[in-house]
């Protein structure tokens, strides 16, 4: 559950956003099959804040978080990170900033199965011909939980354990943002518990941005703020969730876009 103290928060207003979508628009297809991902949204996701997407399937809650990272080009509308608008880079700029300023986690983990824990949480930093931080990796290394195991390759952890080495991974370079996709999805309730605890520390203790695409009101009961879209349209959205009021929400919405 969340863990931060409300009353400590700033008010929206003072928050700056870490990354923002502006008339953001994406249509897949053309004639008949074409398909309105998203129309027309703008959206601040604040610095410092976990932040929940949820939607009911097709409501474009993914689409939003990939074209949010830089993942998937927009068809019309602005895409920025901080002050930097992604959708005026070219294509090795934007692979840049995407491995320097941005972390990524998925629900299928995206380990290498070859690679220890230790060595998949230092691959972003390799590629990038930078060494890690001694200080800070112990830090990331501690709040995950996992030091007795950083030798261990995948296929010798758990599936909650892959998923804390694919978080920390995606820490480690101190992003600007992390997305993360479903990732509890693949875990059981337990594992994903893990999980979730790990990025709201994260956001906590390092005063991280998160931004979670979830389908699941537990998973979202332990962000600031959840977001939710219908139909391409950002349609509401809530503070200091618990699992009730957002059960609550998606079925007003729900009777709602019937």
């Amino acid at each position: 559950m969340t863990v931060a103290d409300p009353t400590s928060a700033p008010p929206a207003s003072a928050r700056r956003p870490a990354a923002r979508v502006q008339n953001l628009s994406k249509v897949y297809g053309s004639g008949e099959a074409r398909v309105v991902a998203l129309d027309d949204v703008t959206l601040d996701l604040h610095a410092g804040e976990f932040t929940a997407i949820m939607g009911r399937s097709g409501s474009g809650k993914s689409t939003l978080m990939h074209c949010a990272a830089g993942l998937d080009a927009v068809s019309s509308g602005q895409v920025f990170l901080g002050d930097v608008d992604l959708t005026s880079l070219k294509e090795r700029r934007l692979t840049e900033l995407r491995r320097d300023r941005i972390g990524f986690v998925f629900q299928a983990f995206n380990l290498v199965p070859t690679l220890t824990a230790e060595e998949n949480i230092l691959l972003p930093l390799a590629i990038a011909g930078r060494r890690p931080e001694p200080a800070w990796f112990d830090e990331v290394v501690d709040t995950v939980g996992l030091r007795d195991r950083l030798g261990h390759r995948p296929g010798e952890l758990s599936g909650g354990q892959q998923q804390r080495v694919a978080c920390a991974r995606a820490l480690m370079g101190r992003p600007d943002v992390v997305f993360a996709d479903e990732p509890t999805g693949n875990l059981d309730s337990t594992s994903g518990a893990e999980v979730l605890g790990f990025l709201r520390r994260a956001v906590d203790i390092h005063d991280q941005t998160v931004v979670m695409v979830t389908h699941d009101p537990g998973a979202a009961s332990w962000t600031d703020r959840v977001v939710f879209l219908a139909d391409g349209h950002v349609v509401d959205e809530l503070r200091e969730p618990t699992p009730e009021t957002v059960l609550d929400r998606m079925a007003r919405l729900s009777v709602a876009g019937a």
